[in-house]
């Protein structure tokens, strides 16, 4: 018993002990909680300190990048650019004196005419006479009437005060001779300088006077022929070299009827495979036509001597009797081709003269083009009297050719063609020596395929361009002027933007997706909105690049505020000399990751680049894809194109993504609205893009960047091409994965503004008709034009082919017949065009480091691309 009793007493002291130990353990437990509550309290205050610390760095480095770029800002605003000039005009008693002259045939334009009326900022004022005044001893016929009236009324440069005028224009009446343009003057020469010098601004001399004589037929006279002149300028078709003073007159071409004008301004409101397109469906492909070279006159009859029955010979000239034998061997051999060669019309066929020293026309109009438009060449003969340098009739085979696609084959050196100060005609022309009339079919059967077409397109624009109506003539003469005074043309125009107020609201909480400008490397520094400086290269545009302008699309007529072909810089310009506007990676010395993305570097000044997002009665996919747009450097603004007939209502509410958002309604729902050139833009590169194409941050920022090498291109992402279709014969529109490609689609891609202005004033309006029609195809209409006017492939960046919009509805782009609306398309463009513009390209274009292994301490360019 008292073992147990002992036991019980040791029990109770164990289980004393127990709760003790119990106690204890609860109590260290307690103390454990506490203790671990301290530390996951100081662990969360760690955090958020080191977090704070983090981004307490993270705005150092920003206000010092900051820093340096305001520094850099204040070093370009102390180097301010030259604001434009006021406009300088002349007065009416402004009457510098010139050097006397009393042998007008030997003026120029520094001994002849007065500059100080036309400075380099007057805009070239250009006053004209009225018509057919009562003591003017012309009688401006009807259609010149017509012709002048239409063609004054819409240029922009004619005044209605002659007092601050540079230029003065004297129209002279057509003069038809039934004699022949060889017979005796109309008008004696004395009563039309008596006439001149009547004139209200003839100064006594006629400075600043050009004296336009515009011919319509062949038949017309040269009336100005033994006029004192004095020291105005003579602008005419009719010139003899004893005439004509190199650098001051004039050779101008025919003025055309309007019977192909009228037809370029059809409303095409049929079914494609029914729209009148041309008078004249020119197609450049095949190169080579049915006939090799064609020809089509008959020598005057007043020369009676016959040779072998072929053609009448004028008497003592070796080089026609040399010329006819060469014309009889090519048409009989078929070594070089075809040659369709005529040396008398047929019978009943019309035959209209000209001089007595040149080959007649044969037949109409119609039937001369009907032949050239099946004809490779066309051998084009000048007038054998070597004084006439210019002819109406040699003016009315020369357009004619290159109306119907035939290369004019010129023989003759000694000729003048219209407008050649500025016009390179050797790029659509084969000008050669009357000498080489015997080498002739062994030189036309050598050019190469690619060449012909080359030229046979530069013929089409020249023709378009400054032949084809008396508009175009009329402006080109002005422009030749205007050129030749080395004064700019006035701006290009562009679209007044109807902007539609709107109220915006912040977004608090915005999810920074992968990509993402946050969740790259690093955010750039914010900037400033920055517009692209405009019309920097006003005066070279009239001197350094007068002949590039001239004999490249668009012409000469506008002034645009940037092309993408400005030249560049060398790199080390970039820090010796014109360092403005640069912004060089890593300060010069390169980099990647981080200090790659704070800076464009590049071979062009830093930029931004205009949204423009299309959109039609999707407000809420519209708003989801301006929200994306947060915190997106090198954006200038977003512009939406609301489509929707109604504009947005007063409630809607536009979320505030750091740049300014335009709202722009248009007065029609077309999809042409995309590529108008609105006023809101006012940087060269644009970002066309649809507002259920969802790209991320760094896909948007690389195309920005690889559009800036390649400023003259579409940069984009999805890529198409077109396909021919060998069992019918025609072109098909191809979207599936494929190895080469020939578009790329508008609604994610980069372009130049430029490109804006010529789709909406420069191209065929039957292309624009066209996508209004069908609603679709112009994505590719811009890629058609682009190809057309550089001759080059678009660009595609990324591997990205399609967009995918979760929750958007289907797009109307997404149905079958929308997809076969685009292969007709394809086709009435080729037609308009006149060939297949389209140029195929075999890459895309990633960057640098993408794909490539680095250290682990290295950074690419781009996280995901």
């Amino acid at each position: 018993p008292l073992s147990r009793l002992t036991d019980l007493k040791h029990i109770d002291e164990l289980k004393r002990i127990k709760r003790s130990i119990s106690t204890e353990l609860r109590e260290l437990e307690s103390r454990r909680n506490h203790i671990q509550d301290d530390i996951s309290l100081q662990q969360g205050r760690y955090i958020a300190l080191e977090q704070s610390v983090k981004k307490a760095e993270g705005e150092v480095q920003f206000l010092k990048s900051r820093i340096q770029q305001l520094k850099t800002e204040q070093k370009e605003v102390e180097k301010p650019k030259l604001a434009a000039p006021a406009r300088l005009l002349a007065s009416e008693d402004l009457n510098v004196d010139l050097t006397p002259t009393s042998l007008h045939y030997k003026c120029q334009m520094h001994s002849c005419f007065d500059y100080s009326r036309c400075s380099l900022t007057s805009q070239f004022p250009v006053y004209v006479y009225p018509l057919n005044t009562d003591n003017s001893p012309f009688d401006v016929t009807s259609f010149v009437q017509e012709a002048i009236r239409i063609s004054f009324s819409t240029n922009r440069y004619i005044t209605n005060d002659p007092s601050t005028a540079c230029l003065y224009v004297v129209v002279v009446g057509e003069v038809e001779a039934s004699a022949g343009v060889d017979s005796k003057p109309v008008i004696s020469p004395d009563a039309i300088s008596s006439w001149l010098r009547s004139l209200a601004y003839w100064r006594g001399d006629g400075r600043n006077h050009l004296l336009v004589y515009f011919s319509h037929q062949t038949t017309t006279q040269n009336p100005l022929k033994g006029v004192d002149t004095g020291r105005a300028i003579v602008g005419q078709t009719n010139f003899e070299a004893s005439q004509f003073r190199m650098g001051f007159d004039a050779v101008l071409p025919n003025l055309p009827s309007f019977k192909t004008s009228k037809l370029m301004k059809v409303t095409f409101i049929n079914a494609i495979d029914k729209i009148i397109i041309f008078l004249f469906e020119n197609y450049y492909v095949p190169a080579l036509r049915d006939y090799a070279l064609s020809f089509q006159g008959q020598w005057p009859s007043n020369y009676h001597a016959e040779a072998d029955g072929d053609a009448a010979l004028p008497p003592d000239s070796e080089f026609h009797q040399i010329l006819l034998e060469n014309m009889n061997l090519m048409r009989e051999s078929v070594i070089h081709g075809n040659f369709m060669l005529q040396v008398q019309c047929q019978e009943e066929r019309i035959v209209t003269p000209g001089f007595s020293s040149e080959w007649s026309l044969c037949g109409s109009e119609g039937d001369r083009l009907a032949v050239l438009s099946r004809s490779t060449f066309a051998l084009i003969l000048p007038a054998e009297d070597r004084n006439l340098l210019f002819t109406p009739l040699f003016s009315t085979r020369l357009i004619e050719a290159l109306q119907s696609g035939a290369i004019p084959v010129l023989l003759g050196t000694h000729t003048r063609l219209p407008f050649s100060e500025f016009i390179s005609w050797e790029k659509a022309a084969i000008i050669l020596p009357q000498a080489r009339v015997t080498e002739l079919p062994f030189l036309l059967s050598n050019i190469p395929h690619a060449e012909i077409i080359s030229m046979r397109r530069q013929g089409r624009f020249l023709y378009d361009t400054y032949l084809s109506t008396p508009p175009q003539v009329v402006e080109s003469t002005l422009a030749l002027l205007r050129t030749r005074l080395q004064i700019p043309a006035l701006p290009v125009e562009d679209v007044p933007s109807n902007v539609i107020p709107h109220r915006s609201y912040p977004v608090v909480e915005h999810v920074v997706s992968p990509g993402d400008a946050q969740s790259e490397f690093g955010i750039p520094p914010i900037e400033e909105s920055t517009s692209s400086p405009q019309f920097t290269r006003n005066y070279t545009s009239v001197t350094l690049d007068s002949r590039d302008t001239w004999n490249n699309i668009p012409g000469p007529f506008n002034l645009y505020p940037f092309t993408p072909k400005d030249r560049l810089l060398p790199s080390d310009a970039q820090f010796i000399g014109s360092s403005n506007g640069f912004r060089p990676i890593g300060g010069g010395e390169g980099g990647t990751g981080k200090v790659y993305q704070e800076s464009l570097g590049g071979n062009s000044p830093w930029e931004q680049f205009t949204m423009v997002m299309l959109t039609y009665k999707r407000e809420e996919v519209l708003l989801q894809a301006v929200e994306r747009l947060i915190g997106l450097p090198h954006l200038n603004k977003i512009i939406v194109v609301w489509n929707s007939p109604e504009p947005p209502g007063a409630e809607l509410r536009w979320p505030d993504v750091g740049v300014k958002v335009v709202v722009i309604h248009p007065e029609k729902n077309s999809l042409n609205n995309r590529f108008l050139p609105w006023s809101e833009i006012n940087t060269e590169a644009v970002l066309s893009i649809d507002d259920d194409a969802h790209l991320r941050h760094d896909e948007i920022l690389f195309g920005f960047r690889v559009w800036r090498e390649s400023r003259h291109r579409v940069v984009g992402f999805p890529g198409r091409f077109h396909a021919w279709d060998p069992r019918h014969g025609g072109w098909s529109y191809n979207s599936n994965h494929t190895c080469e490609l020939s578009m790329v689609l508008t609604g994610a891609a980069f372009l130049h503004k430029y490109y804006l202005y010529l789709y909406s004033n420069w191209m065929p309006p039957a292309v624009r008709a066209i996508v209004d029609q069908h609603m679709n195809c112009e994505d590719i209409a811009m890629n058609f034009l682009v190809s057309h006017v550089t001759r080059q492939s678009p660009v595609k960046v990324t591997s990205r082919w399609t967009f995918r919009c979760p929750g958007c509805p289907v797009a109307l782009s997404q149905s079958q017949e929308h997809f076969d609306e685009r292969h007709l398309c394809i086709n009435a463009f080729v037609k308009i065009f006149g060939y297949m513009p389209l140029v195929y390209t075999q890459l895309r274009v990633d960057s640098i480091l993408f794909k490539t292994r680095l250290p682990h301490d290295k950074q690419k360019c781009f996280k995901f691309i």
